[in-house]
């Protein structure tokens, strides 16, 4: 890495062999081989044995264009060197891509990982023109550029992404509103305002309490206010620089849960789209971020749709970040857009088989977009805030980090900012697990806190059965999920005088978290078989013992579902073994799960083997008394 002062570039960076500012990425061109320089001997071989034996000719050349080595020959270049750009240069390094940065921090956390760093202001227009000659292409890691310069570079054959008209509509909050709203996205009502009868206009049209805000410069807690009454309006307005500075309202927006999409859109127009994630903050300041959401399907797709619509209606390549709300009524709202990628997709780096900083880099160098989809069942991201000024900030942050090091499935990420501050993003701890409950269950650890409650967690099993006739047989599954620490419900549900309910917990055990039922059922034994034909979840019955046909009918009528609708099952009465087919279920992805269920097997084991030894001691008069 090299670092030099933008302001006296060297005549050698100038005429530099890189590529120029208006060259495009360029793929790998596969071409045929040439003819074989010699025929292949006898004895006559086989085809691919002749392939292999032939000497490869060396690939022709297009005019004027160096052949790529590796992923691409294209250098990037990044407006802002943070720790998102820090995090970049990182999957540019994986991928052998050349990274330059423009930051005016002599040691910014992207400088110990880029190939350059040219220290320069990235909202400075000259600054923004001289870096561009060392790019192949341009793009961002912080959206308050200048952008009017990037439109003239654009102009010039400059390859933006994403592009400057972008960033201009990002960059004013009020005119990113106006933006979406033209294209029918659905928002928060807003309005601008200038004066303080407008504001007070706005109070009696919105209703207090009101958002106040600021059109730029407006970020993490910043920048935004909230008057809860008339009276309160001109101190607001002043603590956020007056109407001079630019502000708009929003209705207030009782919000249950806020989430976020990252969305990564390819030079082609195509997109893919990261999973729903819940975003929990902190003083205004993203804190904790948990993949994916607990929602239900719809409400995902809901968010999904709205996420896509809004970035195809933008221009250009690159991830972004759409912050949503979701309303009591389930309604779907637009918070705002972030040209980039965003402190909800950090988690991508260990949870998904793309990260959101490999996908922006595809993205702008033209490649396929990569998968998107999760690879871990659950994650948590938690974001290392500064917790004091100085020093004793820095001490509290080590102490977390060490204790991040013993947690299972915990990556610590630290971006090395020089100076330590109350609230500032100073690293961040991805958790990845089997479940939920689990990743939850690990950051409680984290964080020295014994707030966490199997009983209060989400149930990973349901036992659900069609009378409390039953719980007598169904407790035993119950009492052996608890012997491995595993979150459980159970409760009565009739397929035949409780239709309704069996629907909605059939329809709603997924996105409640539920991963495996179990279901009780006598005589006709019904509940099973609708249950699984309502859900995509596994389901195992157990016959419970009647009077008429001592579970027989039971047993029959399970084991006889109809092809597509299976069901699992086990001996008559035998909840326990339902419990423990559960358990396993459960730890075919979750490695802690697994070692319990070998020690429990060891432990009957162990248990036999002393029987056997204590018989074979002692003989069966003495082993029976």
């Amino acid at each position: 890495m090299r670092a030099r002062l933008l302001n006296a570039p060297s005549a050698a960076s100038t005429a530099s062999s890189l590529p120029s500012a208006g060259a495009r990425p360029r793929r790998a061109v596969w071409r045929p081989r040439g003819p074989a320089a010699a025929p292949p001997p006898p004895p006559p071989l086989s085809l691919r044995a002749r392939a292999s034996m032939q000497p490869a000719a060396p690939l022709p050349e297009r005019q004027g264009v160096p052949p790529v080595h590796g992923v691409s020959n294209t250098v990037v270049g990044v407006l802002g060197g943070g720790q998102l750009g820090k995090m970049l240069c990182q999957a540019a390094s994986q991928m052998g891509i050349k990274m330059v940065i423009l930051d005016p921090l002599q040691g910014c956390p992207a400088s110990s990982v880029c190939h350059e760093h040219v220290v320069g202001s990235f909202s400075d227009g000259d600054a923004v023109r001289e870096f561009s000659k060392r790019c192949g292409v341009l793009t961002v890691e912080i959206e308050h550029v200048d952008a009017a310069t990037l439109e003239k570079l654009e102009k010039q054959g400059v390859d933006c992404e994403p592009k400057a008209s972008t960033i201009t509509i990002i960059q004013d909050k009020y005119r990113q509103k106006k933006h979406f709203s033209k294209f029918g996205i659905p928002l928060p009502d807003f309005m601008e305002v200038d004066t303080l009868h407008s504001i007070e206009e706005a109070g009696e049209r919105f209703g207090y309490p009101l958002m106040v805000k600021s059109k730029r410069l407006a970020y993490d807690g910043r920048g935004n206010a909230v008057a809860q009454k008339k009276e309160d309006l001109s101190s607001v307005v002043a603590s956020l620089g007056g109407f001079e500075h630019g502000l708009y309202v929003e209705r207030w927006t009782p919000f249950v849960k806020e989430l976020s999409v990252i969305v990564a859109r390819s030079r082609d127009g195509s997109t893919v789209c990261y999973p729903v994630v819940e975003t929990i903050h902190k003083d205004n300041i993203c804190h904790i971020v948990e993949a994916p959401a607990e929602v239900s399907a719809k409400i995902k797709k809901s968010a999904t749709d709205v996420a896509e619509k809004a970035i195809k209606s933008l221009e250009g390549a690159g991830v972004f970040a759409v912050e949503l709300f979701l309303t009591e009524d389930d309604e779907i709202l637009l918070n705002e857009v972030a040209p980039r990628p965003h402190n909800s997709g950090h988690h991508t780096i260990e949870s998904c088989y793309t990260s959101q900083y490999e996908q922006h880099l595809r993205a702008i160098l033209g490649m396929p977009l990569g998968d998107p989809s999760m690879k871990a069942p659950a994650a948590i991201m938690y974001n290392i805030l500064g917790e004091d000024e100085g020093e004793a900030g820095f001490f509290l942050a080590h102490q977390l980090i060490e204790r991040a090091l013993s947690i299972p499935g915990a990556s610590v990420h630290w971006y090395a900012k020089p100076e330590m501050r109350k609230q500032r993003k100073m690293g961040h701890i991805t958790i990845v697990g089997p479940s939920k409950a689990s990743v939850k269950s690990r950051l409680d650890k984290l964080l020295q806190r014994d707030t966490y409650d199997p009983k209060k967690a989400s149930p990973r099993v349901s036992i659900i059965m069609g009378s409390d006739s039953d719980l007598n047989v169904m407790k035993d599954a119950e009492v052996i999920l608890k012997k491995f620490n595993i979150p459980v419900e159970t409760t009565i549900v009739s397929a035949h005088r409780t239709p309704e309910r069996m629907y909605d917990f059939a329809k709603s055990a997924k996105d409640r978290g539920v991963e495996v039922i179990i279901a009780g059922a006598g005589g006709a034994a019904h509940l099973p078989g609708m249950v699984a034909s309502l859900t995509s979840l596994p389901v195992i019955g157990v016959p419970v013992k009647t009077q008429s046909l001592s579970g027989l009918d039971s047993l029959l009528s399970i084991v006889q579902m109809p092809k597509g609708i299976p069901v699992a099952t086990i001996a008559i009465g035998n909840a326990e073994n339902a419990g423990l087919l559960a358990v396993k279920m459960l730890a075919s992805r979750d490695p802690e799960l697994t070692d319990k269920v070998l020690k429990y097997q060891d432990d009957l084991r162990d248990m036999v083997l002393e029987k056997a030894e204590r018989l074979e001691n002692i003989g069966w008069e003495e082993y029976l008394k």
